[in-house]
């Protein structure tokens, strides 16, 4: 293996090779562990909110049959972290943008993702961070200004909490048949996306 120094140890005891990303080393275990460990905006929140728990509200207000990709849009961060936007957006940070879309890739992969993260992803993204701004007391400026924050307020779980919430809701989205109580979520996330 060309890169057999970059690699991480995982909290499961595994390796992972950052560089060389392989889909036998993605274990959703780690993901969510890691993920739940994670503070979003870099930790500049009145209290600790996770980037699990993010990832639970983007799948609840994606489209059903996205709402893994939903679950698992950040799940790149588990093994390389969560770098601020303005900053990843430099010219300077192409290389980890391309490191990212690597790791994104294996994890599609491993999952049976498709190899593009769907639209409403993208959306309820976006709305919840509009969402998180509101409730976690930032400033993100213009940012999303065609998009709206969710009416539902953030919960700021503990990472135990919220590890074990991400998951439940992978297990939910893995089984047979997914619950019918996402319901109100659906109609919610349907009125972000034409309001």
């Amino acid at each position: 293996m060309a890169n057999d120094r970059a690699w991480i140890r995982t909290f499961s005891g595994g390796r992972f090779y950052v560089l060389e990303p392989r889909v036998e080393d993605v274990r959703i275990e780690d993901i969510a562990h890691a993920l739940s460990m994670q503070c979003r905006f870099t930790g500049h929140v009145r209290e600790f909110y996770s980037v699990a728990e993010h990832s639970v509200w983007v799948s609840r207000y994606s489209h059903r049959e996205d709402a893994l990709w939903g679950l698992l849009h950040d799940a790149s961060e588990s093994y390389i972290g969560d770098m601020s936007t303005p900053l990843k957006l430099q010219p300077e940070m192409s290389r980890f943008r391309t490191t990212e879309k690597r790791i994104m890739a294996v994890i599609a992969e491993k999952f049976g993702l498709s190899a593009k993260e769907p639209d409403s992803v993208r959306i309820a993204d976006r709305c919840m961070l509009l969402t998180e701004a509101r409730d976690l007391g930032l400033d993100v400026g213009g940012w999303y200004s065609d998009y709206r924050p969710y009416s539902q307020s953030v919960a700021s779980l503990a990472p135990q909490v919220a590890e074990r919430v991400f998951l439940s809701r992978f297990r939910e989205l893995t089984s047979s048949a997914v619950s019918q109580a996402d319901g109100h979520v659906d109609e919610e996330a349907r009125e972000q996306r034409t309001g």
